[in-house]
């Protein structure tokens, strides 16, 4: 198996939550690597601890205890400032309620990574460009939300996702909203992503949708109780 380096590395994780004195463990001792242009799904019935742990691998909250590298970097210290940087340069982030700024045309809500980075407007319009291409938006750049398909929204907010070629994609339910003809078009197309050698880590609770993953993860009180490969033939595209 060739040796590729770790993009995630999980060391005795837990993560609590306190109503006035009271602990809530919602994970316990976590330990996972996931290593470049690997595909991994996060499976468990809901409490099962799989939305806090992609928030603390998108660097949205902090472990209680506990280790997290993210290529290499320890983030399970950093302040919220740091926290924001590794965040806009390490990971792009697909929700399942697309997130897009409503009165934004496609090519605005895509750039808006890049002008967190600071890039000059004449290359983040050039790259948010690009970035729609390669979704099969070109003819709907600048179109606002509202006058596309959910579909076409959650290209655009893969598109984002992508244009600043991050280290890690973390694609929570992107399928929830959408009817099953739309579901397959967008699992395709994070099949393409992955293809391209990007590495994403997919939150589902649906089985069909976590057989396009390469690996799966599954959680239950807050463990991991299974890591399981998925077998290659199942997620030939539709």
């Amino acid at each position: 198996m060739e040796n590729k380096p770790t993009i995630i590395r999980l060391e005795h994780l837990y993560k609590s939550y306190f109503l006035g004195k009271e602990e809530i463990p919602v994970l316990k001792d976590i330990n996972l690597k996931v290593q470049k242009n690997e595909y991994v799904a996060l499976m468990g019935p809901s409490g099962s601890g799989k939305s806090t742990l992609m928030n603390i691998l998108g660097c949205l909250d902090q472990p209680t205890s506990g280790k997290y590298f993210l290529n290499d970097i320890d983030v399970s210290t950093m302040n919220d400032n740091e926290l924001a940087h590794i965040r806009n340069k390490f990971i792009g982030f697909v929700f399942q309620t697309f997130h897009l700024l409503p009165r934004n045309t496609a090519l605005e809500n895509v750039e808006m990574p890049l002008i967190y980075a600071g890039l000059p407007k004449k290359e983040r319009t050039e790259k948010a460009r690009i970035a729609l291409e390669k979704v099969g938006l070109a003819d709907r750049m600048h179109h606002k939300p509202n006058e596309l398909s959910g579909g076409q929204r959650q290209r655009v907010a893969i598109a984002r996702a992508l244009v600043n070629q991050p280290s890690l994609i973390l694609a929570d339910e992107p399928t929830g909203n959408l009817d099953s003809k739309t579901s397959i078009e967008i699992m395709n197309l994070l099949e393409q992503i992955y293809q391209q050698g990007n590495t994403i880590v997919l939150v589902t609770h649906e089985e069909d949708i976590s057989k396009y993953a390469r690996r799966i993860i599954r959680l239950k009180d807050g463990q991991i109780y299974a890591d399981e490969t998925v077998h290659q033939e199942i997620n030939s595209p539709k």
